[in-house]
Protein backbone atom coordinates (compact mmCIF):
# COMPACT_ATOMS: atom_id res chain seq x y z
CA UNK A 1 0.00 0.00 0.00
CA UNK A 2 2.93 2.30 1.05
CA UNK A 3 4.84 1.61 -2.02
CA UNK A 4 1.56 2.54 -4.23
CA UNK A 5 0.91 5.53 -2.82
CA UNK A 6 4.85 6.45 -2.91
CA UNK A 7 4.19 6.28 -6.84
CA UNK A 8 2.00 8.72 -7.19
CA UNK A 9 3.05 11.18 -4.44
CA UNK A 10 3.43 14.01 -6.05
CA UNK A 11 -0.04 14.50 -7.50
CA UNK A 12 -1.60 13.33 -4.13
CA UNK A 13 0.66 16.41 -2.60
CA UNK A 14 -0.63 18.49 -5.31
CA UNK A 15 -4.35 17.51 -5.18
CA UNK A 16 -3.94 17.81 -1.19
CA UNK A 17 -2.91 21.42 -1.51
CA UNK A 18 -5.09 21.82 -4.02
CA UNK A 19 -8.19 20.47 -1.65
CA UNK A 20 -6.97 22.67 1.41
CA UNK A 21 -7.41 25.84 -0.42
CA UNK A 22 -11.28 24.91 -1.73
CA UNK A 23 -12.44 24.03 1.59
CA UNK A 24 -10.71 27.16 3.42
CA UNK A 25 -11.96 29.27 0.47
CA UNK A 26 -15.29 28.78 0.81
CA UNK A 27 -16.28 28.77 4.57
CA UNK A 28 -13.43 32.35 3.78
CA UNK A 29 -15.73 33.56 1.23
CA UNK A 30 -18.95 32.91 3.01
CA UNK A 31 -17.20 35.09 6.20
CA UNK A 32 -15.74 37.81 4.32
CA UNK A 33 -19.35 38.30 2.35
CA UNK A 34 -20.89 39.18 5.98
CA UNK A 35 -17.93 41.30 7.55
CA UNK A 36 -18.14 43.07 3.81
CA UNK A 37 -21.82 43.53 4.89
CA UNK A 38 -23.45 41.42 1.70
CA UNK A 39 -27.60 40.86 2.45
CA UNK A 40 -27.69 36.77 2.76
CA UNK A 41 -29.71 36.40 -0.16
CA UNK A 42 -26.31 37.68 -2.21
CA UNK A 43 -24.17 35.54 -0.21
CA UNK A 44 -26.42 32.75 -1.32
CA UNK A 45 -26.28 33.62 -5.16
CA UNK A 46 -22.87 34.44 -4.79
CA UNK A 47 -21.51 31.15 -3.63
CA UNK A 48 -23.72 29.30 -6.32
CA UNK A 49 -21.32 30.99 -8.92
CA UNK A 50 -18.52 28.10 -8.18
CA UNK A 51 -20.93 24.82 -8.86
CA UNK A 52 -22.27 26.90 -12.17
CA UNK A 53 -18.69 26.97 -13.20
CA UNK A 54 -18.21 23.68 -12.14
CA UNK A 55 -21.04 22.44 -14.57
CA UNK A 56 -19.89 24.62 -17.74
CA UNK A 57 -16.16 23.18 -17.10
CA UNK A 58 -16.90 19.67 -16.05
CA UNK A 59 -18.06 20.41 -20.96
CA UNK A 60 -15.20 22.69 -21.84
CA UNK A 61 -12.41 21.39 -19.85
CA UNK A 62 -12.25 18.08 -21.60
CA UNK A 63 -12.01 19.68 -24.72
CA UNK A 64 -9.47 21.95 -23.87
CA UNK A 65 -7.05 19.30 -22.78
CA UNK A 66 -7.26 17.65 -25.90
CA UNK A 67 -6.19 20.76 -27.48
CA UNK A 68 -3.41 21.95 -25.67
CA UNK A 69 -2.53 19.11 -23.30
CA UNK A 70 -2.50 17.95 -19.67
CA UNK A 71 0.32 19.83 -18.94
CA UNK A 72 -0.12 23.13 -20.26
CA UNK A 73 -4.26 22.80 -18.90
CA UNK A 74 -3.16 21.88 -15.61
CA UNK A 75 -1.06 25.43 -15.36
CA UNK A 76 -3.41 27.66 -17.03
CA UNK A 77 -6.19 26.67 -14.87
CA UNK A 78 -4.25 26.89 -11.43
CA UNK A 79 -3.15 29.97 -12.21
CA UNK A 80 -6.89 31.24 -13.19
CA UNK A 81 -7.97 29.68 -10.00
CA UNK A 82 -4.84 31.52 -7.70
CA UNK A 83 -5.45 35.06 -9.81
CA UNK A 84 -9.32 34.48 -8.84
CA UNK A 85 -9.22 33.95 -4.98
CA UNK A 86 -7.02 37.47 -4.66
CA UNK A 87 -9.49 39.29 -6.91
CA UNK A 88 -11.79 38.78 -4.35
CA UNK A 89 -10.38 41.40 -2.18
CA UNK A 90 -9.64 43.82 -4.28
CA UNK A 91 -13.50 43.97 -5.84
CA UNK A 92 -16.10 43.69 -3.02
CA UNK A 93 -18.90 43.74 -5.22
CA UNK A 94 -21.59 41.00 -5.29
CA UNK A 95 -21.66 40.60 -8.84
CA UNK A 96 -17.90 40.39 -9.58
CA UNK A 97 -17.99 37.66 -6.64
CA UNK A 98 -20.36 35.86 -8.62
CA UNK A 99 -17.92 36.35 -11.80
CA UNK A 100 -15.23 34.88 -9.88
CA UNK A 101 -16.65 31.98 -8.58
CA UNK A 102 -17.78 31.27 -11.44
CA UNK A 103 -14.41 31.46 -13.25
CA UNK A 104 -12.97 29.31 -10.37
CA UNK A 105 -16.10 26.87 -10.52
CA UNK A 106 -14.33 26.38 -14.16
CA UNK A 107 -10.62 26.36 -13.43
CA UNK A 108 -11.36 23.56 -9.64
CA UNK A 109 -13.31 21.58 -12.56
CA UNK A 110 -10.44 21.04 -14.74
CA UNK A 111 -8.33 20.73 -11.89
CA UNK A 112 -9.69 17.65 -10.89
CA UNK A 113 -10.53 16.55 -14.29
CA UNK A 114 -6.94 16.71 -14.85
CA UNK A 115 -5.58 15.14 -12.28
CA UNK A 116 -7.64 12.43 -11.39
CA UNK A 117 -7.61 11.51 -15.12
CA UNK A 118 -3.39 11.04 -14.14
CA UNK A 119 -4.36 8.84 -11.28
CA UNK A 120 -6.69 6.96 -13.17
CA UNK A 121 -3.70 6.46 -15.79
CA UNK A 122 -1.47 5.36 -13.28
CA UNK A 123 -3.71 2.89 -11.70
CA UNK A 124 -3.68 -1.01 -12.42
CA UNK A 125 -7.46 -2.72 -11.91
CA UNK A 126 -4.83 -4.73 -8.64
CA UNK A 127 -3.71 -1.00 -7.08
CA UNK A 128 -6.78 0.88 -8.00
CA UNK A 129 -8.92 0.09 -5.40
CA UNK A 130 -6.41 1.34 -2.76
CA UNK A 131 -5.45 4.52 -4.77
CA UNK A 132 -9.19 5.71 -5.22
CA UNK A 133 -9.63 5.12 -1.40
CA UNK A 134 -6.69 7.16 -0.61
CA UNK A 135 -7.75 9.93 -2.99
CA UNK A 136 -11.04 9.96 -1.03
CA UNK A 137 -9.35 10.27 2.18
CA UNK A 138 -7.33 13.21 0.96
CA UNK A 139 -10.57 14.93 -0.43
CA UNK A 140 -12.56 14.79 3.14
CA UNK A 141 -9.63 15.51 5.09
CA UNK A 142 -8.07 18.34 3.47
CA UNK A 143 -11.19 20.26 2.37
CA UNK A 144 -12.22 19.72 6.36
CA UNK A 145 -8.59 20.34 7.15
CA UNK A 146 -9.05 23.85 5.07
CA UNK A 147 -11.83 24.58 7.35
CA UNK A 148 -9.53 24.61 10.30
CA UNK A 149 -7.10 26.98 8.52
CA UNK A 150 -9.50 29.88 9.17
CA UNK A 151 -7.93 30.51 12.72
CA UNK A 152 -4.30 31.46 10.99
CA UNK A 153 -5.86 34.72 10.61
CA UNK A 154 -8.91 36.79 10.55
CA UNK A 155 -11.43 36.36 8.05
CA UNK A 156 -11.79 40.35 7.83
CA UNK A 157 -8.03 40.69 6.41
CA UNK A 158 -6.02 39.54 3.09
CA UNK A 159 -4.17 37.37 4.31
CA UNK A 160 -6.26 33.74 4.06
CA UNK A 161 -6.82 34.79 0.59
CA UNK A 162 -3.37 34.69 -0.33
CA UNK A 163 -2.59 31.62 1.67
CA UNK A 164 -5.12 30.57 -0.59
CA UNK A 165 -3.40 31.92 -3.65
CA UNK A 166 -0.19 30.13 -2.53
CA UNK A 167 -1.71 26.94 -1.92
CA UNK A 168 -3.24 26.25 -5.22
CA UNK A 169 0.44 28.11 -7.09
CA UNK A 170 2.38 25.64 -4.72
CA UNK A 171 -0.02 22.98 -5.64
CA UNK A 172 1.42 22.93 -9.34
CA UNK A 173 4.75 22.29 -8.87
CA UNK A 174 4.91 18.48 -7.56
CA UNK A 175 2.82 17.67 -9.77
CA UNK A 176 4.73 19.09 -13.18
CA UNK A 177 8.35 18.73 -12.45
CA UNK A 178 7.17 14.75 -11.39
CA UNK A 179 4.76 13.23 -14.15
CA UNK A 180 7.05 12.75 -17.63
CA UNK A 181 4.16 12.16 -19.62
CA UNK A 182 0.75 13.22 -20.19
CA UNK A 183 -1.61 10.30 -20.18
CA UNK A 184 -4.00 9.77 -23.18
CA UNK A 185 -7.62 11.68 -22.22
CA UNK A 186 -10.99 9.92 -23.78
CA UNK A 187 -14.25 11.67 -23.45
CA UNK A 188 -17.23 9.13 -23.05
CA UNK A 189 -20.72 10.01 -24.19
CA UNK A 190 -23.38 10.88 -21.99
CA UNK A 191 -27.13 9.99 -21.71
CA UNK A 192 -29.48 12.26 -21.90
CA UNK A 193 -31.05 13.47 -18.35
CA UNK A 194 -34.84 12.70 -19.58
CA UNK A 195 -33.93 9.29 -20.64
CA UNK A 196 -32.12 8.67 -17.12
CA UNK A 197 -35.08 9.90 -15.33
CA UNK A 198 -37.17 6.94 -17.00
CA UNK A 199 -34.75 4.87 -15.90
CA UNK A 200 -33.71 5.80 -12.41
CA UNK A 201 -36.37 8.61 -10.99
CA UNK A 202 -35.09 8.43 -7.41
CA UNK A 203 -31.37 7.75 -8.46
CA UNK A 204 -31.38 11.27 -10.32
CA UNK A 205 -33.86 13.23 -7.79
CA UNK A 206 -31.58 12.00 -5.37
CA UNK A 207 -28.56 12.95 -6.78
CA UNK A 208 -29.69 16.52 -7.35
CA UNK A 209 -31.24 17.03 -3.31
CA UNK A 210 -28.01 15.86 -2.33
CA UNK A 211 -26.10 18.27 -4.56
CA UNK A 212 -28.63 20.89 -3.31
CA UNK A 213 -27.79 19.88 0.24
CA UNK A 214 -23.83 20.24 -0.29
CA UNK A 215 -24.44 23.62 -1.66
CA UNK A 216 -26.43 24.83 1.06
CA UNK A 217 -23.59 23.48 3.12
CA UNK A 218 -20.61 24.43 1.60
CA UNK A 219 -21.71 27.59 0.46
CA UNK A 220 -23.96 28.71 3.70
CA UNK A 221 -23.03 26.64 6.74
CA UNK A 222 -19.66 29.02 7.63
CA UNK A 223 -22.66 31.84 7.15
CA UNK A 224 -24.94 30.36 9.58
CA UNK A 225 -22.37 30.17 11.99
CA UNK A 226 -21.54 33.40 11.42
CA UNK A 227 -25.24 34.66 12.31
CA UNK A 228 -25.59 32.74 15.57
CA UNK A 229 -22.52 34.73 17.41
CA UNK A 230 -20.43 32.09 17.16
CA UNK A 231 -16.07 32.92 16.78
CA UNK A 232 -13.96 31.82 14.01
CA UNK A 233 -12.36 29.03 16.32
CA UNK A 234 -16.31 27.38 16.69
CA UNK A 235 -17.29 27.71 12.70
CA UNK A 236 -13.61 26.10 11.74
CA UNK A 237 -15.17 23.48 13.86
CA UNK A 238 -18.76 23.52 13.32
CA UNK A 239 -17.36 23.24 9.30
CA UNK A 240 -14.53 20.70 9.81
CA UNK A 241 -17.54 18.36 12.41
CA UNK A 242 -19.78 18.73 9.51
CA UNK A 243 -17.14 17.26 6.66
CA UNK A 244 -15.77 15.06 9.02
CA UNK A 245 -19.07 13.46 9.71
CA UNK A 246 -20.02 12.77 6.32
CA UNK A 247 -16.76 11.66 5.40
CA UNK A 248 -17.15 8.93 8.22
CA UNK A 249 -20.49 7.96 7.88
CA UNK A 250 -20.03 6.64 4.30
CA UNK A 251 -18.95 3.67 4.53
CA UNK A 252 -21.57 2.88 7.78
CA UNK A 253 -24.68 3.70 5.39
CA UNK A 254 -22.62 2.23 2.15
CA UNK A 255 -22.92 -1.47 3.97
CA UNK A 256 -26.40 -0.91 5.04
CA UNK A 257 -27.62 -0.41 1.89
CA UNK A 258 -25.66 -3.38 0.54
CA UNK A 259 -27.09 -5.54 3.32
CA UNK A 260 -30.92 -4.21 3.59
CA UNK A 261 -30.91 -2.50 -0.05
CA UNK A 262 -30.70 1.24 -1.46
CA UNK A 263 -34.33 2.27 -1.51
CA UNK A 264 -34.79 1.37 1.96
CA UNK A 265 -31.48 2.64 2.80
CA UNK A 266 -32.31 5.96 1.37
CA UNK A 267 -35.76 6.48 2.91
CA UNK A 268 -34.39 5.92 6.25
CA UNK A 269 -31.46 8.27 6.10
CA UNK A 270 -33.44 11.22 4.43
CA UNK A 271 -36.00 10.78 7.00
CA UNK A 272 -33.77 10.66 9.61
CA UNK A 273 -32.06 13.97 8.02
CA UNK A 274 -35.25 15.44 7.79
CA UNK A 275 -36.68 14.78 11.08
CA UNK A 276 -32.73 16.24 12.61
CA UNK A 277 -32.64 18.93 10.41
CA UNK A 278 -36.46 20.12 11.11
CA UNK A 279 -35.90 19.84 14.99
CA UNK A 280 -32.56 21.39 14.84
CA UNK A 281 -34.42 24.48 13.01
CA UNK A 282 -37.25 24.88 16.18
CA UNK A 283 -34.46 24.44 18.96
CA UNK A 284 -31.34 26.21 19.19
CA UNK A 285 -28.17 24.39 20.30
CA UNK A 286 -25.41 25.61 22.08
CA UNK A 287 -21.68 24.20 23.15
CA UNK A 288 -20.67 20.90 22.16
CA UNK A 289 -24.19 19.79 21.10
CA UNK A 290 -23.85 22.19 17.86
CA UNK A 291 -21.12 20.57 16.84
CA UNK A 292 -22.47 17.17 17.65
CA UNK A 293 -25.87 17.89 15.69
CA UNK A 294 -24.10 19.04 12.34
CA UNK A 295 -21.50 15.89 12.70
CA UNK A 296 -24.92 14.36 12.39
CA UNK A 297 -26.57 16.25 9.68
CA UNK A 298 -23.43 16.13 7.20
CA UNK A 299 -23.01 12.76 7.93
CA UNK A 300 -26.80 12.08 6.77
CA UNK A 301 -26.38 14.40 4.40
CA UNK A 302 -23.09 13.79 2.37
CA UNK A 303 -23.23 10.21 1.52
CA UNK A 304 -26.70 10.49 0.18
CA UNK A 305 -24.91 11.05 -3.56
CA UNK A 306 -23.29 7.77 -3.49
CA UNK A 307 -25.67 5.93 -2.48
CA UNK A 308 -28.14 7.60 -5.28
CA UNK A 309 -25.61 7.09 -8.21
CA UNK A 310 -25.16 3.45 -6.49
CA UNK A 311 -28.98 3.17 -6.84
CA UNK A 312 -28.98 3.72 -10.41
CA UNK A 313 -26.08 1.65 -10.90
CA UNK A 314 -27.76 -1.40 -9.70
CA UNK A 315 -29.91 -0.86 -12.71
CA UNK A 316 -27.33 -0.56 -15.58
CA UNK A 317 -24.59 -2.69 -17.09
CA UNK A 318 -21.13 -1.15 -16.76
CA UNK A 319 -20.94 0.38 -20.08
CA UNK A 320 -24.47 2.33 -19.22
CA UNK A 321 -23.01 3.18 -15.77
CA UNK A 322 -20.15 4.67 -17.61
CA UNK A 323 -22.67 7.17 -19.86
CA UNK A 324 -24.96 7.62 -17.12
CA UNK A 325 -21.99 8.99 -14.58
CA UNK A 326 -21.67 12.49 -16.46
CA UNK A 327 -25.11 12.86 -16.22
CA UNK A 328 -25.28 12.35 -12.43
CA UNK A 329 -22.57 14.30 -11.78
CA UNK A 330 -24.39 17.35 -14.02
CA UNK A 331 -27.75 16.47 -12.08
CA UNK A 332 -25.23 16.79 -8.96
CA UNK A 333 -24.10 20.12 -9.96
CA UNK A 334 -27.85 21.33 -10.73
CA UNK A 335 -28.28 20.77 -7.23
CA UNK A 336 -25.55 22.41 -6.03
CA UNK A 337 -26.01 25.33 -7.66
CA UNK A 338 -29.17 26.27 -6.40
CA UNK A 339 -28.17 24.76 -2.59
CA UNK A 340 -26.75 28.20 -1.32
CA UNK A 341 -30.10 30.29 -2.85
CA UNK A 342 -31.85 28.18 -2.02
CA UNK A 343 -30.98 28.04 1.84
CA UNK A 344 -30.07 31.69 1.54
CA UNK A 345 -33.74 32.33 0.90
CA UNK A 346 -35.47 30.51 4.03
CA UNK A 347 -32.07 32.37 6.51
CA UNK A 348 -33.27 35.50 4.83
CA UNK A 349 -37.03 34.50 5.78
CA UNK A 350 -37.28 33.04 8.74
CA UNK A 351 -33.55 34.14 10.51
CA UNK A 352 -30.08 31.70 10.51
CA UNK A 353 -32.74 28.37 11.87
CA UNK A 354 -34.13 28.34 7.84
CA UNK A 355 -30.69 26.91 6.84
CA UNK A 356 -31.55 23.51 8.52
CA UNK A 357 -35.26 23.83 7.35
CA UNK A 358 -33.85 23.96 3.48
CA UNK A 359 -31.66 20.90 4.00
CA UNK A 360 -34.93 19.10 6.24
CA UNK A 361 -36.86 20.06 2.90
CA UNK A 362 -34.47 18.23 0.32
CA UNK A 363 -33.91 15.53 2.77
CA UNK A 364 -37.96 15.09 3.32
CA UNK A 365 -38.93 14.91 -0.36
CA UNK A 366 -36.84 12.75 -1.13
CA UNK A 367 -37.70 10.50 1.46
CA UNK A 368 -41.38 10.81 0.52
CA UNK A 369 -40.26 10.08 -3.06
CA UNK A 370 -38.40 7.08 -2.19
CA UNK A 371 -41.89 5.55 -0.62
CA UNK A 372 -43.70 6.56 -3.79
CA UNK A 373 -41.32 4.88 -5.97
CA UNK A 374 -41.14 1.46 -3.63
CA UNK A 375 -45.14 1.33 -4.62
CA UNK A 376 -44.24 1.68 -8.45
CA UNK A 377 -40.97 -0.61 -8.73
CA UNK A 378 -39.95 -3.49 -7.18
CA UNK A 379 -36.64 -2.78 -5.34
CA UNK A 380 -33.65 -4.50 -7.18
CA UNK A 381 -32.97 -8.17 -5.36
CA UNK A 382 -30.00 -7.76 -2.62
CA UNK A 383 -27.96 -10.49 -4.01
CA UNK A 384 -28.07 -8.62 -7.86
CA UNK A 385 -26.62 -5.61 -6.03
CA UNK A 386 -23.41 -4.07 -6.88
CA UNK A 387 -20.99 -3.15 -4.22
CA UNK A 388 -21.20 0.44 -2.57
CA UNK A 389 -18.32 2.68 -3.13
CA UNK A 390 -17.77 5.94 -1.92
CA UNK A 391 -17.62 9.08 -3.47
CA UNK A 392 -16.23 12.63 -2.89
CA UNK A 393 -18.24 15.49 -2.30
CA UNK A 394 -16.68 17.03 -5.48
CA UNK A 395 -17.26 14.67 -8.30
CA UNK A 396 -16.39 15.76 -11.37
CA UNK A 397 -14.25 13.04 -13.71
CA UNK A 398 -16.27 9.61 -14.39
CA UNK A 399 -13.18 8.23 -14.44
CA UNK A 400 -12.67 8.48 -11.12
CA UNK A 401 -15.46 6.47 -9.73
CA UNK A 402 -14.31 3.26 -8.17
CA UNK A 403 -17.65 1.41 -8.86
CA UNK A 404 -16.10 1.36 -12.55
CA UNK A 405 -13.19 -1.01 -13.68
CA UNK A 406 -10.51 -0.09 -16.47
CA UNK A 407 -11.73 -2.40 -18.74
CA UNK A 408 -15.51 -1.00 -18.55
CA UNK A 409 -14.32 2.70 -19.21
CA UNK A 410 -12.43 1.86 -22.59
CA UNK A 411 -15.26 -0.30 -23.73
CA UNK A 412 -17.45 2.39 -23.51
CA UNK A 413 -15.28 5.26 -24.59
CA UNK A 414 -15.76 3.43 -27.96
CA UNK A 415 -19.53 3.54 -27.87
CA UNK A 416 -21.39 6.08 -29.79
CA UNK A 417 -24.38 8.05 -28.86
CA UNK A 418 -26.61 6.25 -31.02
CA UNK A 419 -25.68 3.41 -29.29
CA UNK A 420 -25.84 4.50 -25.67
CA UNK A 421 -29.28 6.15 -26.69
CA UNK A 422 -30.46 2.33 -27.58
CA UNK A 423 -29.54 0.63 -25.01
CA UNK A 424 -31.15 3.15 -22.29
CA UNK A 425 -34.33 2.72 -24.91
CA UNK A 426 -34.14 -1.37 -24.32
CA UNK A 427 -33.57 -0.88 -20.91
CA UNK A 428 -36.49 1.63 -19.87
CA UNK A 429 -38.49 -0.85 -22.10
CA UNK A 430 -37.58 -3.76 -20.10
CA UNK A 431 -38.37 -1.96 -16.74
CA UNK A 432 -41.84 -0.42 -18.06
CA UNK A 433 -42.99 -4.03 -18.65
CA UNK A 434 -41.44 -5.35 -14.91
CA UNK A 435 -43.87 -2.52 -13.89
CA UNK A 436 -46.73 -3.16 -15.24
CA UNK A 437 -46.37 -6.92 -14.33
CA UNK A 438 -45.99 -6.23 -10.91
CA UNK A 439 -49.10 -3.94 -11.32
CA UNK A 440 -51.47 -6.11 -13.28
CA UNK A 441 -49.94 -9.05 -9.70
CA UNK A 442 -51.36 -6.49 -7.58
CA UNK A 443 -54.19 -6.05 -8.70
Amino acid sequence: MIRIIASCWALFLGMALIMLGNGLSNSLLGLHASYQGFSISATGWVMSGYYVGMIIGAKLVPVMVQRVGHIRAFGALASLASTAILVHYIFVEPWVWWALRFITGIAYAGLYVVAESWLNDTAENETRGQLLGFYMLITFGCIAGGQFMLNIASPEGFQLFILISILISVAVIPILISINRAPPFETNESVSIIQLIKVSPLGVLGTFASGTGAGAIMGMGAVYAFSIGLNTKEISIFMGSLIIGGGLMQYPIGRLSDNFGRRQVIIATCFIGAVSSLGASLFDASGLLIFLQIAIIGGLSLPLYPLCTTHTNDYLTPSQRVAAGGTLVMAYGSGAAIGAPFAAFYMAWLGPQGFFLALGISFALVSIFAVIRSKQREATAIEDLGEFKPLAPVPVNVSINPILEIEEIEVASSATKADIQTSFEELVKELNSESTKKSTKND
